[in-house]
């Protein structure tokens, strides 16, 4: 078996549509508590605490992702921790933008400080414990239409844009400008650290987009847009994590300039459908059905992965393999692991 070495290099030749020369694994989020199970050390616990055991905190993510053969480690600073903890997109939270009054009196001005005091110190920490070839993956957390549900949960927006349509208007105006500058303070101080910049929305469900495509069009992707630039501006690929149906907008958000896009369910279309609709434009992360991953048994698993890699095969540019979503707290680490393997098997990690 060969000594499997990190090399951030791979995941950002998949991000930009190129084939890489060793095909990446790719998760949107390694639940803690699982890879204390993989790893058989605390994780979590230090993740909460000082400098010094966030730095070591995030070895151990890394380690555990070195152990199954990723290239790099998920990341991301929540902007709902600082809203309503992400209480609103949960639908536990009440709407806190009803009135132009409410809108206006809201303290936009102190979020980014806010943000900062948060989670700089794990983007310190981040950037003192990626070992030689790993970067992370990551950024801001929350796209635009996530991080307007904290300020109005789902319901509560559509009743926003019926009964007040100038708030419900400058709201997206408002959170946009929010998102950019937290995204502007993380690249000026941190881009080093991460080798692809994501955010996750989730845009759709199983058999549309959760809002009608005109309004994704008018007060989302613009937004987008201004990210993707900024981003592109560091000289580094954005991956867009958007779950369910999202189709209609699909070219909308391609010519906005995403280089790649994660998340898929065989409910909606297998992994290899999204492959042959985009993948001559841009990257495709994903592949492994999250219902594969809880209900069946390694070796299905395992059988799963192969299968799907033989129905991909070779040229058909930028793709990450790994579950359609991110490695949850439901996940059995056994399937977790026969993945990684299926895969690394697949790409001659363990010949001679």
């Amino acid at each position: 078996m060969k000594i499997f070495k990190p090399d951030f290099r791979h995941v950002v030749a998949a991000a930009y549509n190129k084939e890489a020369e060793r095909l990446p694994l790719y998760e949107h989020g390694m639940d803690r508590g699982i890879v204390e199970k993989i790893i058989g050390e605390p994780v979590a616990p230090l993740l909460k605490g000082t400098l010094a055991e966030r730095t070591e905190g995030f070895r151990r993510m890394a380690r555990c992702s070195i152990q199954l053969g990723y290239d790099y480690i998920p990341f991301e600073g929540n902007t709902g921790c600082i809203i309503q903890q992400g209480q609103g997109l949960l639908g536990k939270a009440p709407s806190i933008i009803n009135s132009m009054e409410e809108l206006e009196a809201y303290p936009w001005d102190d979020k980014l400080s806010e943000y900062i005091e948060l989670f700089n110190i794990d983007f310190e920490a981040l950037r003192v414990a990626l070992p030689e070839g790993m970067k992370a993956v990551g950024g801001v957390g929350n796209g635009m239409f996530e991080l307007i549900q904290d300020f109005v949960p789902f319901q509560e927006l559509a009743f926003l844009q019926v009964d007040e349509p100038e708030v419900y208007d400058a709201l997206w105006g408002k959170v946009g400008n929010l998102m950019l500058q937290l995204w502007t303070w993380v690249l000026e101080n941190h881009a080093d650290t991460f080798a692809v910049c994501r955010f996750g929305d989730d845009l759709g469900f199983r058999s549309s987009t959760l809002i009608q495509p005109d309004e994704i069009r008018k007060h989302i992707v613009p937004y987008y847009k201004r990210v993707i630039d900024l981003v592109h501006s560091y000289e580094k690929p954005f991956l867009l994590h958007s779950c369910g149906r999202i189709y209609d907008v699909m070219e909308d958000l391609i010519e906005a300039g995403i280089d790649a896009k994660h998340s898929n369910e065989d409910a909606i279309d297998r992994f290899d459908v999204w492959v042959e609709k985009y993948g001559d434009r841009i990257g495709n992360f994903g592949g492994v059905e999250m219902n594969i991953m809880t209900l069946n048994t390694p070796a299905e698993v395992r059988a799963y992965v192969l299968d799907l890699l033989d129905r991909i095969g070779a040229g058909h540019g930028g793709i990450a393999i790994g579950t359609g979503n991110q490695i949850s707290s439901y996940t059995e680490p056994a399937n977790w692991i026969a993945m990684s393997e299926a895969v690394r098997e697949w790409r001659g990690d363990y010949s001679n």
